[in-house]
């Protein structure tokens, strides 16, 4: 699936694979990740896509943009909009794909291997562009939730599906550090028990 003469790619669609293993119920080691996919080729860039929101004193996401935006990621932001749906409830919306798009054509000419981390549908049509230039596409989620995570017309367009699931051991936190790590957090801040990726 990878050769190690590839230039590889990470597009990470932040929101995405945070929901993802978190149904698996493991959390994602991004440095252990970035060396998992550099030890599968060269790793041209990795990206990470996800919003903020911008009128929070404190997001509790802010903490992981920072560290993966000093360790070798390159982090894209951008204002989630906070609105109210029909029933009343408050909903936050912050899609990344036309970003994550953007950026990935943009880099078409110069990687070998995308790797993409979402199971959005939407992204069919990029890995399809993506295929027409010649590129491998690589696309990290997982069938092993119900219901699956992945779109069924992604997964099919896609050159290979690695579920999410056989990467744990890999780019997995250990139970142990994860309780510490929520342990600490907690301590902190106690109604911060749910972060995208911490």
């Amino acid at each position: 699936m990878f050769d190690t003469r590839e230039k590889i790619a990470l597009f990470i669609d932040g929101a995405n694979l945070y929901a993802a293993s978190r149904a698996l119920s493991f959390d994602i080691d991004y440095k252990k990740l970035l060396t998992a996919f550099q030890k599968r080729g060269y790793l041209l860039r990795a990206y990470y896509y996800t919003a903020l929101l911008e009128d929070q004193e404190y997001s509790s996401i802010r903490p992981l943009v920072d560290w993966l935006d000093y360790n070798g990621y390159r982090v894209v932001t951008k204002p989630a909009k906070e609105f109210t749906d029909s029933l009343g409830r408050r909903k936050i919306k912050g899609n990344m794909d036309i970003e994550l798009a953007v950026d990935a054509m943009a880099l078409a000419d110069a990687v070998d291997h995308f790797v993409l981390f979402s199971g959005d549908g939407d992204f069919r049509s990029l890995v399809e562009a993506l295929q027409r230039k010649g590129r491998k596409v690589s696309v990290v989620s997982t069938l092993s939730t119900q219901p699956p995570m992945i779109a069924d017309d992604l997964r099919r367009q896609a050159d290979h599906f690695i579920d999410l699931r056989s990467l744990q051991a890999e780019v997995g936190r250990s139970p142990a550090e994860r309780e510490a790590r929520l342990a600490r957090r907690i301590e902190t801040d106690p109604a911060d028990e749910d972060v995208e990726g911490a």
